[in-house]
């Protein structure tokens, strides 16, 4: 049995539901480092390139474009220590068939842009972000122009904050004053952890250490359901 069918098995029968975490990082590194810090963890990943920034200069064998390879249920991929890296140039979160090959791996992890002109989430799954911030306007704007649209779409998902402590300070802070409570309840920062990416595998692996996203969409409902 390969390793993907191994962790969607061990998934399915601990009853967890599949995990899709966008990382917006700008550094391609980020990224694999967060798929390595959750496979010490237990979780095999696929990783998703759709930024085609990650996987671009790997040898490949397959004739089919990514659109094809979906079609067909088979795809085309890169083995790598934390699961399979997936080289797809402009997918987006929500194409049809990517919800069934999911189904193989204990999460899919996407290499997302910080600025993501044309993000989506994937419909029926638990959420995670993952957003870099950098010192400067910038990256705060495009951080907080990203958190502002999630809530005002009323989007569930956990939402995590690395990269400089002070300027995701500032983040948050706007997003306490400006953003609806319900929705900054699932705001967090590890900015000021020794290791943000393995704190991060943490809060995303161990169950009983946080409510899970499908606990704050309840509250998240809840709050909206009743003016909060």
């Amino acid at each position: 049995m390969s390793a993907d069918q191994a962790a969607g098995l061990r998934r399915r029968s601990a009853l967890q539901p599949l995990r899709c975490i966008h990382g917006f990082f700008h550094s391609p590194q980020s990224t694999t480092r967060l798929a390595q810090a959750l496979h010490r963890h237990g979780w095999t990943s696929l990783l998703v390139d759709p930024r085609g920034r990650l996987f671009a200069n790997a040898p490949t064998q397959s004739l089919f474009d990514w659109r094809q390879q979906l079609a067909r249920q088979q795809l085309h991929t890169q083995a790598l220590p934390s699961g399979d890296g997936w080289h797809a140039p402009g997918l987006t979160a929500n194409e049809p068939g990517l919800k069934a090959i999911a189904q193989r791996y204990d999460c899919l992890l996407f290499d997302a842009s910080p600025d993501a002109p044309d993000w989506l989430p994937l419909p029926d799954m638990d959420q995670t972000l993952v957003l870099e911030v950098r010192a400067g306007q910038v990256s705060m704007q495009q951080a907080y122009a990203l958190l502002k649209t999630l809530c005002h779409l009323q989007s569930r998902a956990d939402i995590g904050l690395l990269g400089d402590a002070a300027a995701c300070d500032r983040l948050l802070a706007a997003c306490r004053q400006y953003l609806e409570p319900a929705f900054v309840q699932a705001v967090h920062s590890v900015a000021r952890e020794d290791d943000a990416f393995a704190a991060l595998a943490v809060r995303m692996a161990d169950e009983g250490a946080r409510p899970t996203a499908r606990h704050n969409r309840n509250n998240w409902n809840m709050a909206l359901k009743h003016g909060g």
